[in-house]
């Protein structure tokens, strides 16, 4: 009879864990898709699919290694829908005597579980998931005693620690750290982009399952043809895909926009990897491999712009997160108060931009990080919405949507809640930057090169209304002093027309 009880969570589905390495009849694992997992934040109905598809797989995985699982189903009758309350009940049924469990990735889940195994009577324990090239520390050990935290310091560290693309212990591979500069091309039609490499998942019997439990979704699918990586094959696959066809041109243009083109080159592997189904040291070394046997064909400069957003990004964001919570959920240095507009949830806007972005993030649970910051965030912050509003949307609207990574880069990256502690500067633009990065402006109903008058670009007066309302909170950013000096030096009248349209977009957003 087993007595001790470990528990996995929906996104420690990582094959490589040493709890796996061999079978124990005194161990019974317990996996559960829970209402507390699926009603903290209103989820895309393909992320919810994807988890639950996921889990499942990896439950049957375990068994069929020899391991004993307990796998609650969302309607299973004895699923209390209560992570702890589930726990008590097992404890009792299967005369448990210790419990063990992963790491939370999330701080919420964190907690909960830290104070549930102080009151335990029993031996508990927590261990890592295994899967992160850093500790939940690491970052602030990094930067201990720095004012500011720049990620491309933390990100040459760890090409160091973990000898990534490097010509020897101090030099990187192709004399840079960064080719950043290379990744900002505009596609325009050419080269070609090849078909993502999906899955035809009939999903329709887990759908329903759903809808009948009364789970409150947004977005839509298609139940016959589900196409994200849901198990560890599924994973290795796009992986391979990635290489063999998207990544010679994936830096070029990893920050391009077309109205017509959902993934460009885009790997497409982040759920899988905050799933854990892949580990990120197996996708960094898979990608280089490709690139040193096709050299003449892959450029550094694409290869380089991917390992940067798994090994710095990815980890930094994580580091962030466990420096700063649980303060950091509730920044808002701007004091942004404003609601979310409501074609959030519709992509009903005449902003060609905006529609776009919307409309496949709710079609698809997916938007690369431009979209996200340059877009939808963009325009978030720049009608001063309060960062709440943009978290709740973020966090339930696409499928890599976790905690630890979707706050950061909400509240930090795009919102600038934080009052620059992952960014040195707001991200925000007018229209011009939609324009030079993507294919939506010649389309929409607005002009991109106007900033007056029913037809300009709303980006273009909402743009210089932040900064002119934000004033104060920059004054001393000396990263703004161009554009706050190009606003002290707007002819008055022009700037009170751009005030005054940009004050009835914000007013008003259901009619633009």
């Amino acid at each position: 009879m087993a007595k001790t009880l470990r528990l996995l969570l929906g996104d420690q589905l990582n094959h490589k864990h040493s709890w796996f390495d061999k079978t124990d009849d005194e161990v019974l694992y317990f996996m559960a898709e829970m209402r507390q997992e699926t009603d903290y934040v209103t989820h895309h109905i393909q992320k919810v699919v994807a988890f639950f598809s996921a889990m499942r797989n990896f439950s049957q995985w375990l068994q069929e290694r020899g391991h004993s699982v307990i796998y609650y189903q969302l309607d299973h009758p004895d699923n209390k829908q209560d992570l702890t309350q589930n726990l008590v009940k097992l404890f009792k049924a299967h005369y448990i005597e210790r419990f063990e469990y992963q790491l939370p990735d999330e701080y919420r889940l964190d907690q909960q579980l830290k104070e549930f195994s102080d009151s335990l009577e029993l031996d508990s324990e927590a261990v890592d998931t295994e899967h992160f090239l850093t500790s939940r520390t690491d970052l602030e050990t990094f930067f201990k005693g720095k004012k500011t935290y720049t990620m491309e310091y933390f990100y040459r560290d760890m090409r160091k620690k973990y000898d990534i693309m490097m010509a020897n212990a101090k030099d990187p591979e192709g004399g840079k750290w960064n080719f950043d500069q290379s990744n900002r091309k505009k596609w325009k039609g050419e080269p070609e982009i090849p078909h993502e490499r999906g899955f035809r998942k009939d999903v329709s019997a887990l759908c329903k399952m759903i809808e009948e439990a009364g789970v409150k979704t947004m977005g839509s699918i298609d139940e016959q043809q589900f196409n994200w990586p849901t198990s560890r094959e599924d994973g290795l696959s796009v992986l391979n895909y990635f290489c063999s066809n998207l990544l010679k041109h994936f830096g070029d243009y990893q920050d391009a926009m077309d109205p017509d083109q959902i993934y460009l080159f885009h790997s497409r592997l982040s759920f899988a990897m905050n799933s854990k189904l892949l580990h990120p040291l197996e996708v960094i070394e898979k990608v280089i491999d490709h690139w040193r046997a096709n050299k003449d064909d892959i450029d550094i400069s694409q290869v380089e712009g991917f390992v940067r957003q798994i090994l710095g990004w990815r980890e930094y964001m994580r580091g962030i997160y466990w420096m700063k919570m649980p303060g950091y959920r509730r920044s808002n240095k701007l004091d942004n108060q404003n609601e979310l507009p409501d074609f959030y949830w519709t992509a009903e806007t005449k902003m060609n931009c905006m529609h776009h972005a919307i409309k496949q993030s709710l079609d698809h649970a997916y938007a690369h990080h431009i979209q996200r910051l340059m877009i939808t965030g963009n325009y978030a912050l720049l009608t001063q919405t309060h960062p709440d509003e943009v978290d709740a949307w973020y966090l339930g609207i696409y499928i890599d949507a976790l905690e630890w990574v979707e706050i950061t880069n909400t509240r930090g990256m795009s919102q600038f809640a934080d009052g620059g502690i992952v960014a040195t500067k707001p991200y925000v633009s007018s229209g011009s930057y939609i324009n030079k990065m993507s294919n939506y402006c010649s389309s929409c109903k607005y002009s991109v090169s106007k900033k007056t008058g029913d037809d300009a670009c709303p980006f273009n007066s909402l743009y210089w209304n932040f900064l002119f309302e934000k004033r104060e909170h920059f004054k001393n950013n000396q990263r703004m002093n161009m554009m706050m000096s190009m606003l002290d030096k707007k002819d008055p009248d022009e700037l009170e027309q751009l005030v005054k349209r940009a004050q009835e977009i914000i007013k008003n957003p259901q009619k633009f």
